[in-house]
């Protein structure tokens, strides 16, 4: 009986495609689970670096350019933090925003380069003329790939799935019915019907649901509440913004505009220790980043703990 559910195996294998894997919060969990699945000889990741084989750097030099074509600009946005792009190296500082072939071969130092490189996630670097989006997506394919047999999904009896089935029960004799709770609905909130406010939160709710099937929008007394398996992210509408609480700890916020308030101190009935306003259209892009973050912290476990 939860929102949460495991996907199919095609909406994993998709998803590894195009998630930030980079910005992930388990993100050596899951490059040491892909790096040491059938070795007997496991490597340590701690004593490597993620090497964004295509650099992060947002002025790419004319090599760069050449090899992406006159799209390298979506290319690079697209694929920078994917699994297709992403690999791990003790060299980060010397590949540095070198060219694919230099980062492949190290002229000056052969045994850097990529393609002597003796980790599982560097296989087939060596033979590659280049790094485009066609070689991006090819590797992302062949990771996926390992990624099911890693991760494989349950395969229970339905024996089994028959003591987790939710049964409704007759009311015993003599007991008494509970009044069911009232059902709250969008206009028991006013305040998200203002002609200033209804677009925001329009867009806002899309972009929450948008982020993954598992995610429900629930209206309570003064809330509205988006959440998987436990909150991620409440709305408390005011009249002139939508006051957000996110449901994770203030310290893991990354926030370079500084728009969160750390509300872990008490004083505060809403779920979660990170509160930041929403007040425009134009805000929405910047605040759905947190919001993933919040997202991404209970999907990996964060929330339980």
């Amino acid at each position: 009986p939860s929102y949460r559910r495991f996907p199919t195996d095609d909406e994993f294998f998709r998803n590894l495609h195009t998630r930030d894997l980079y910005n992930f919060p388990r993100q050596k969990y899951w490059l040491r689970r892909l790096e040491n699945h059938g070795r007997k000889e496991r490597v340590d990741v701690k004593n490597f670096t993620v090497e964004h084989i295509l650099p992060q750097n947002e002025n790419l030099s004319h090599g760069w350019q050449t090899t992406l074509g006159p799209d390298w600009q979506r290319i690079q946005k697209e694929y920078l933090h994917t699994l297709g792009n992403l690999t791990l190296t003790a060299y980060n500082s010397e590949f540095s925003d070198k060219t694919f072939i230099e980062k492949r071969d190290m002229p000056s130092a052969p045994e850097k380069g990529l393609s002597r490189s003796p980790l599982n996630l560097n296989q087939g670097l060596g033979h590659l003329p280049t790094w485009d989006e066609r070689n991006i997506c090819a590797r992302a394919d062949w990771l996926a790939k390992i990624a099911l047999n890693v991760w494989s999904g349950p395969n229970l009896s339905d024996q089994i799935l028959d003591t987790y089935k939710v049964r409704s029960t007759a009311s015993k004799k003599g007991t008494k019915s509970k009044v069911p709770n009232r059902n709250y609905s969008l206009q028991d909130h006013p305040n998200l019907l203002l002609e200033s406010l209804y677009p925001v939160y329009l867009a806002f709710r899309d972009a929450v649901l948008e982020l993954d099937s598992c995610i429900t929008e629930s209206f309570l007394k003064d809330v509205v509440s988006f959440a998987a398996d436990s909150p991620i992210v409440e709305i408390y509408p005011q009249k002139s913004r939508l006051r957000l609480t996110l449901n994770m700890p203030y310290t893991l916020i990354r926030d370079p505009r500084r728009v969160c308030k750390d509300v872990s101190d008490g004083g505060w009935s809403g779920t979660g220790d990170v509160q930041v306003p929403l007040k425009s259209l134009t805000d929405l892009p910047y605040i759905m980043q947190l919001v993933r973050q919040a997202f991404d912290y209970q999907l990996s476990g964060g929330g339980d703990e």
